[in-house]
C-alpha cells in the first residue's frame, strides 16, 4: 500500500539532522520538503539584507541535502500550505516551532485553518533547550533574572536528546504550479556588497557541523578567557548556523559533553542559555523588539542626532575600538561579541541615542540577525531590559581596547589608516605628538576623525539623565 503524503514545512530549522519535526514526518509518509518564503507576515519586522544573504544560501545548501527536493514557495504561508494540501492530497503537515511574536500568531492562525479542513498539523520543539512555558519560579511566574532561570533549567537538562538522520521517502506527486524556483525569491541584493560577506562565512548544515567540530576540538579549550579577545579566532562562531537551525542548540550541548566539564565548557554551555533567555524574554514580553521592559526609562531622554547615528554607523567616531567593530560589522555581517557590547555603550550611553536605532542597525546588518537575542541584547546594555547591566555601567572604549586588543592586531585591521600608528596611541590617537602622527601617515579631521564626542563629559551627562527617571 503506497504511503501517503506528508508536509514538512522547514522555517528556522534548514537541516536534516536532529529535526524532529522532519523526523517525525518522515516516519509518517512520503515526504514533500517545503519552504514558504512568507515576509510580508513578518511585519515590521522584515528580514534585514544580511539575514536575506545568509537564507539565500542556506536555501540552497538544503536543497542539496535534499537531491533537489525542496519546494519553494512564496505568498501567504496559510494560502500556500492549503492548495498544497488540496493539490496533493496531503493529511497531515509538520513543522517545528517559531517563537517570536508575529510568527506564534501566524501559527495559530494556521493550525485553526488546517485543523477546520480535516488536515492533521502536529509542531515541535526544534530550536531550543527548554521550551519557554517549562521554566517558572514556584509561583508559576516567569523568571526576569537569568542566573535563577538558568539554575532551574539546568537542573532539568534538555528535553530532549539528538534524534538520527532517517532516510526520507519522497512523495511522487506532480510539482505544484505555486512553486518557485530559490533564486526567484530575490533575497541577494542588487549592489554587490554582499558577495565579500562570504569570503568569511559558509551557510548550511555541513558548514555548521564542521563549526562545531572546529570550536570543540580546539577553541572551547580556553573559551571562558580568550573569547573577551577580538582578535583571537576563539569563539565558536554558531550564532548564524543556530539562528537559521542548521545545527540545534542540542547538538551543540551534546557534543560539547564529550570534552569534559570543565570551567570552558560551562561557559559555552552559558551563553546557549542566554541564546534561550533572550527566546524566553520575548515569548513572555512580545513587546520587548520596541518597548522598555522598565517603564521607567520610557521617560529617558534619548537624543535625535541623525549626524552622529550615521558617524557610528559607518566606523567614523574617532573612537578605534568602536570604528573597527562597527566596520567589521559591514565588512563580514559579524561583530566580535565583546565589541557589541562597546559599541551599544557607546551608542546609548555616551551618544544618549535611542536603543531601537543601534537595534535596528545591527538587524539590517548581522548575518546572525535573531529578533528575540538582538532585542534583549539592546536592552541590556540600555539597562532598561531584564535582568539589565546596571546604568552606571558605561564602558570607556578607549581602555577596553588597550585591554582587549593589546597589540592592536584587531583594530588595525579594520582601520588600516591607523595601522602604523604606536601602540601607545592607538586607542587615543588624538594624544598622539604631531610628529608621531605625521610618521604614521594620520592627518586627525582628514584620513581619521578626531573624536565625536568627550568621554567624560559624555558620561557625566549620561548619568544625571539615568538619575534623573528614578
Amino acid at each position: 500500500m503506497p504511503k501517503k503524503n506528508v508536509v514538512h514545512w522547514f522555517r528556522q530549522d534548514l537541516r536534516l539532522s536532529d529535526n524532529p519535526a522532519l523526523s517525525a514526518a518522515i516516519k509518517a509518509g512520503s515526504l514533500i520538503p517545503i519552504f514558504i518564503w512568507d515576509e510580508d507576515d513578518k511585519d515590521t519586522h522584515a528580514l534585514g539584507a544580511a539575514s536575506r544573504v545568509w537564507l539565500h544560501h542556506s536555501l540552497h545548501a538544503l536543497n542539496q541535502s535534499l537531491s533537489g527536493k525542496l519546494r519553494v514557495f512564496q505568498g501567504d504561508a496559510k494560502t500556500v500550505l492549503q492548495q498544497l494540501c488540496d493539490e496533493a492530497g496531503v493529511q497531515k503537515v509538520y513543522w517545528n516551532r517559531c517563537y517570536e511574536p508575529h510568527a506564534i500568531a501566524r501559527d495559530s492562525a494556521i493550525k485553526q485553518a488546517l485543523s477546520s479542513s480535516g488536515i492533521q498539523n502536529t509542531s515541535f520543539n526544534g530550536s531550543l533547550l527548554w521550551e519557554p512555558w517549562e521554566i517558572t519560579k514556584a509561583d508559576g511566574l516567569p523568571y526576569k533574572i537569568f542566573t535563577p532561570f538558568y539554575r532551574m533549567a539546568h537542573l532539568k537538562g534538555p528535553r530532549r536528546h539528538t534524534l538520527n538522520l532517517l532516510a526520507p521517502s519522497f512523495s511522487n506527486a506532480p510539482p505544484s504550479r505555486q512553486a518557485v524556483d530559490i533564486d526567484a525569491l530575490a533575497l541577494l541584493p542588487k549592489l554587490k556588497w554582499h558577495e565579500t560577506l562570504f569570503q568569511h562565512w559558509q551557510a548550511g548544515e555541513s558548514a555548521a557541523l564542521q563549526a562545531l567540530e572546529t570550536f570543540a576540538q580546539g577553541g572551547v579549550d580556553t573559551y571562558s578567557i580568550s573569547r573577551d579577545f577580538p582578535a583571537q579566532n576563539t569563539t565558536s562562531r554558531l550564532s548564524p548556523h543556530l539562528h537559521w537551525g542548521e545545527i540545534s542548540p542540542q547538538q551543540a550541548w551534546e557534543r560539547l559533553q564529550f570534552e569534559g566539564d570543565n570551567e570552558n565548557i560551562e561557559h559555552f554551555k552559558r551563553e546557549l542559555a542566554w541564546r534561550e533567555f533572550s527566546y524566553y524574554l520575548i515569548y513572555h514580553n512580545p513587546d520587548i523588539p520596541s518597548k522598555n521592559l522598565k517603564p521607567r526609562f520610557d521617560r529617558f531622554p534619548w537624543r535625535q542626532q541623525t549626524a552622529q547615528l550615521k558617524s557610528w554607523q559607518c566606523g567614523q567616531t574617532g573612537y578605534p575600538i568602536i570604528d573597527a567593530g562597527m566596520r567589521e560589522l559591514w565588512q563580514t555581517g559579524h561583530m566580535h561579541n565583546r565589541v557589541r557590547m562597546l559599541v551599544a555603550s557607546f551608542l546609548v550611553k555616551n551618544l544618549m541615542i535611542d536603543w531601537r536605532d543601534g537595534a535596528a542597525w545591527f538587524w539590517d546588518c548581522l548575518l546572525d540577525a535573531d529578533l528575540a537575542s538582538n532585542s534583549a541584547s539592546w536592552q541590556w546594555v540600555a539597562g532598561c531590559g531584564s535582568d539589565a547591566a546596571p546604568y552606571f555601567r558605561i564602558f570607556n572604549p578607549v581602555t577596553q581596547g588597550e585591554k582587549f586588543d593589546a597589540n592592536g592586531h584587531y583594530t588595525r585591521r579594520f582601520i588600516p589608516e591607523l595601522e602604523r600608528l604606536p601602540d601607545r596611541y592607538l586607542f587615543r590617537p588624538w594624544e598622539a605628538p604631531t610628529e608621531v602622527l605625521t610618521q604614521a601617515g594620520v592627518c586627525l579631521g582628514d584620513n581619521y576623525p578626531r573624536p565625536m564626542i568627550d568621554l567624560k563629559q559624555s558620561r557625566g551627562e549620561a548619568l544625571e539623565a539615568f538619575k534623573r527617571l528614578d
